[in-house]
């Protein structure tokens, strides 16, 4: 399974936005070059957001892109969708009871490929754009920070 470049870019934008906004407008200029992403792409990107009513635009000199809703109230999976970027972990079509082998039939890991889409999703469901500004998700990559490899070696002894 992988997220395409749609879902990345437009989860780091908003958090972006998010981080950066205070209650102004932020031109996606400057979210693009902060972010090192193309200008035209992230239009492309915050009008399908706009669509999807997690963002909306301010006209005129000052002008720019807010959030629509508070950070702690956009799930980072309304984003992934909001973008047409659906999690899919199968060959099969979503909803079909038709598998994708050439019979028609599922394959023997279907199940297993299904249950981790819907565990990604449950996850991405599960997390904000503030929990990602505040810090508030562990990955392993932050486990070797000098402030944190201390601990780590610490808690080993």
């Amino acid at each position: 399974m992988r997220l395409s470049t749609k879902g990345r870019y437009a989860v780091m934008a908003m958090v972006d936005l998010a981080s950066t906004s205070k209650g102004n407008p932020v031109a996606l200029a400057d979210i693009a070059e902060r972010q090192e992403i193309s200008l035209s792409y992230l239009e492309q990107l915050f009008a399908k957001l706009r669509k999807g009513g997690l963002v909306k635009s301010v006209r005129g000199p000052g002008g720019g892109y807010l959030l629509a809703h508070p950070a702690e109230n956009t799930r980072i999976s309304d984003i992934i969708l909001a973008v047409d970027e659906p999690i899919r972990t199968t060959r099969c079509a979503a909803g079909s009871p038709a598998g994708c082998r050439t019979n028609r039939s599922r394959c023997l890991t279907h199940d297993l490929w299904e249950e981790l889409g819907n565990q990604i999703h449950l996850y991405l469901s599960s997390v904000t754009i503030a929990d990602v500004c505040e810090r508030r998700i562990l990955g392993s990559s932050r486990l070797m920070e000098p402030d944190m490899a201390g601990a780590a070696a610490l808690a080993a002894e």
